[in-house]
């Protein structure tokens, strides 16, 4: 039997921003890419999420804005320079934003965050069947007030960012089926 779309599903793994080169996906391409987001489960329709492109000019003020947030968060100088590189490494980058409505009266926020994640792993297999690399990119920036007013409208979540561009390498084989990942319920119940 031959299964190519899960074979390619399979082998798709992360591609950290040192490893991504031009070119990077165009519009077309990103609609796809959202597109696939847009295929995941969303209870009500809510699409509790949304993408912000940073390209362009864009990116050197999102430079500037990593180097305020390290400073804000005490780093040296070297540290500070290195969050400006980072800022810039990626061809392309996504900042990712969620917005749950915590008093939905049919959709608890567990299901819209499950929804956010959906759409997110839909949208990095996207990312891999075009031929493209990426990385989702999270951290204590996330949280930096500044970066947040800068992608986020009131009661919306910035996630990180997603580094994408083409490969620059090939990437390591991802780990396959592990014990414990998949377990039986009930049948050790009394």
């Amino acid at each position: 039997m031959s299964r190519p779309a899960l074979d390619e599903l399979l082998g798709r793994h992360s591609v950290g921003p040192r490893h991504l080169v031009e070119p990077a996906p165009d519009d077309a391409q990103l609609a796809l890419m959202v597109e696939a987001a847009l295929r995941a489960p969303d209870h009500a329709g809510l699409r509790p999420w949304r993408f912000a492109v940073v390209r362009g000019p864009a990116r050197t003020r999102l430079a500037e804005l990593f180097v305020t947030a390290a400073r804000r968060a005490g780093k040296d100088e070297a540290g500070v320079q290195l969050d400006h590189e980072r800022a810039l490494r990626a061809p392309l980058t996504l900042a990712v934003i969620a917005r749950i409505d915590a008093g939905h009266p049919e959709v608890p926020a567990h299901e819209q965050w499950t929804a956010v994640g959906g759409a997110l792993a839909n949208f990095m297999n996207a990312v891999h069947l075009l031929g493209f690399g990426g990385k989702m990119l999270s951290g204590n920036k996330a949280r930096d007030p500044g970066l947040v007013a800068a992608f986020c409208e009131p009661g919306e979540t910035l996630l990180g960012w997603i580094a994408l561009g083409t490969p620059a390498r090939a990437g390591a084989p991802r780990q396959r089926y592990s014990e414990g990942a998949l377990r039986d319920w009930g049948s050790d119940q009394a």
